[in-house]
């Protein structure tokens, strides 16, 4: 058999030995003839995309952070000049400022909610400390008010009670009297008079989380007037 031999072998002639490798570049940028890159060509390529870049940049990029076009469902917090300012400053698109607001209120608004919670309970609580002459008085009351509910009203209607200022001075007034709560329906007061109607109401977000105070006072006039009948 016959080996091979390089020295004695003969190169194709469709493979000529200096055609140079092409690059991996498009074929519009390749000069077959020249055997070189189409400098020219992919310089006036390159210029043009850029500056649709650029262009695409403008439309989307408001001209000054004033001009930022952010919509808000919540009075809790408004467009800031010194943040919309920086995220102008990083190029920052409406679509991504309005994002940024969107996921500050989702992971914020419920924590100012919680803490306005707080707050308004803690004013609450120092409203009937006040009431009742001070923090170891109230505290004397609170157990009587708790046992006294415990014993005469549904857990939910005492729950509601014990929500707010308001609801809390109706079960005291009850407890003075010495009576329970009348169960039944108050004549002539329609369903916010009687207890199946209170409890609805005091079920509602607006009462039992918002303090509402029409609701609040709803609730309330509706105990006294239960209690009369």
């Amino acid at each position: 058999m016959q080996e091979d031999n390089l020295l004695t072998t003969d190169a194709p002639n469709d493979a000529p030995v200096d055609q140079k490798a092409k690059p991996n570049v498009p074929d519009k940028f390749w000069d077959k003839d020249r055997q070189e890159i189409r400098v020219d060509s992919l310089l006036k390529s390159y210029l043009e995309l850029e500056k649709k870049l650029s262009a695409d940049k403008k439309k989307t990029v408001p001209e000054t952070p004033r001009d930022y076009q952010v919509k808000l469902d919540h009075d809790l917090f408004t467009a800031d000049d010194e943040i919309n300012e920086r995220l102008h400053e990083a190029g920052f698109t409406d679509t991504q400022v309005q994002l940024v607001y969107d996921l500050a209120a989702e992971k914020m608004v419920p924590l100012i909610i919680e803490l306005a919670r707080d707050f308004e309970a803690d004013r609450e609580m120092e409203k009937l400390v006040k009431t009742f002459g001070g923090a170891e008085k109230w505290a004397a009351v609170s157990k009587q008010l708790l046992a006294f509910g415990q014993r005469h009203l549904p857990a939910d209607v005492l729950t509601g009670l014990a929500g707010s200022y308001e609801g809390v001075m109706a079960l005291y007034r009850l407890m003075q009297a010495g009576k329970p709560l009348n169960r039944q329906d108050a004549k002539g007061g329609g369903d916010a008079l009687n207890e199946q109607g209170l409890k609805k109401m005091m079920q509602d977000p607006k009462y039992w989380r918002d303090k509402d105070s029409d609701i609040v006072q709803k609730v309330t006039t509706g105990f006294k007037q239960i209690f009369n009948n």
